[in-house]
């Protein structure tokens, strides 16, 4: 029993430190990583959404939406395609290292060049 909590709270300090890297890639503080509702809300400005998208991830069902939407952006950002982000929502844990420790480097403001983002196109106008 104590081996398998030794190998979980290491799991736990592995995916801070990813979390921890990605927002540094990113240009955000690194100890972001390590507080509650602040850290969704850079992920939130990784994923260069407004900061009031964090409000969905409060309500049950559009939460969901809402983070899919998040990680496709955070992974666009990070010059990665649709695969990852399905890799960022269904494998979390080893997706996340990848992009922390990884060769992967935040391009910022839409490395597509077009508005990637229908919910953006209906909420401008």
């Amino acid at each position: 029993m104590l081996f398998i909590l030794i190998i979980y709270i290491g799991l736990i300090v592995f995916l801070i430190a990813s979390i921890w890297k990605m927002f540094e890639k990113a240009g955000q503080p690194g100890w972001a990583a390590l507080v509650p509702f602040y850290n969704i809300y850079v992920l939130t400005q990784i994923a260069e959404k407004p900061g009031w998208w964090m409000l969905l991830f409060f309500v049950p069902l559009v939460n969901l939406v809402a983070s899919i939407m998040v990680w496709s952006a955070i992974s666009t950002r990070f010059g990665k395609g649709d695969g990852f982000t399905v890799g960022l929502v269904l494998l979390s844990f080893i997706f996340i290292p990848i992009l922390g420790f990884g060769d992967a480097q935040y391009k910022g403001i839409n490395p597509t060049g077009g508005n990637d983002d229908i919910l953006d196109d209906v909420l401008e106008n």
